[in-house]
């Protein structure tokens, strides 16, 4: 805890608990996109701790909750202040690397990668300009009428697709670090939980998407691959339609991604299909 001898402002970090959930509900209902992932995982723990996969660092200004960073799988700034990354810095350095990766808006995490890479660096890929693209009414063209959603039966047809995106997106296989049966089981629970859609003909997956995050204000859309057999084809546009107008029937009126920018292919589909660019991303994979 430090005190602002000029203004007589105390200002502490420390780690929040169920206790803190109105204030922290309100601070991430400020930008329901950007936050969707860390509102996804306090809704989904209610704050315990063994449900949540880390921990929630909140940067008091007072009594007043400023700003928040989730460290579990992934580091996750929450309307950081330049104060609160400098705190976050300096805790995470103490704390050691426990994640995979820094996620969030660019501004944000360049400059807690600034603070951290020399003690955490080099990074296994830097990827500072991540568009993000929401979708908040219906799709501008028909959506594929093949896309459906995935049964629990299908959990093989599909994880083959989901290991190849993986593996083609970040750069590593999916299992690194964790066996094949829990990879399993986490695709298993997405398909469970309806989150899973694709186009499947002759058992073999064209196209795939999954709804990752959700919150009752936004969803986010994760996993999206076409088979390369099939690419340039026009089917990723049409998809995204079907994975779009279900998520917002069945999971929040907001649908949302971010992709690589050099990934000219799939924002141009995404564009087609009616996804608007709204805002920047940045990812630190280690």
């Amino acid at each position: 805890m430090t005190t602002d001898e000029h203004v007589g402002t105390t200002f502490a970090l420390r780690e929040l608990t169920a206790s803190d959930l109105p204030a922290l509900n309100s601070l991430l209902e400020r930008d329901p996109v950007r936050h969707c992932f860390v509102a996804h995982r306090v809704h989904a723990s209610a704050m315990q701790s063994w449900r949540l996969g880390g921990q929630i660092w909140g940067w008091f200004e007072g009594q007043t909750l400023v700003s928040a960073l989730y460290n579990g799988a992934n580091l996750v700034p929450v309307e950081a202040t330049d104060a609160a990354l400098f705190a976050f810095a300096d805790r995470s350095r103490k704390f050691g690397r426990r994640c995979s990766s820094i996620v969030g808006p660019r501004e944000h995490v360049a400059e807690l990668w600034r603070l951290l890479s020399p003690s955490w660096g080099p990074a296994r890929d830097e990827r500072m300009n991540q568009p993000v693209m929401t979708m908040a009414a219906e799709p501008l063209i028909a959506a594929d009428s093949a896309v459906r959603v995935v049964r629990e039966d299908e959990l093989d047809i599909l994880l083959p697709a989901c290991v190849a995106m993986f593996t083609e997106e970040v750069g590593i296989e999916p299992t690194r670090g964790e066996s094949l049966s829990v990879y399993r089981a986490r695709i298993a629970e997405l398909i469970r939980s309806g989150k899973a859609l694709a186009r499947i003909e002759n058992g073999e997956v064209i196209f795939k998407a999954e709804i990752g995050a959700t919150s009752a204000q936004a969803c986010q859309i994760q996993g999206v691959w076409v088979d390369p057999r099939f690419r340039g084809q026009s089917i990723s546009a049409p998809g995204m339609a079907a994975v779009a107008s279900y998520a917002r029937e069945k999971f929040a009126p907001l649908v949302s991604l971010y992709v690589n920018d050099y990934n000219t292919a799939a924002r141009r589909s995404y564009l087609t299909a009616g996804f608007v660019h709204t805002d920047t991303f940045a990812s630190v994979l280690f």
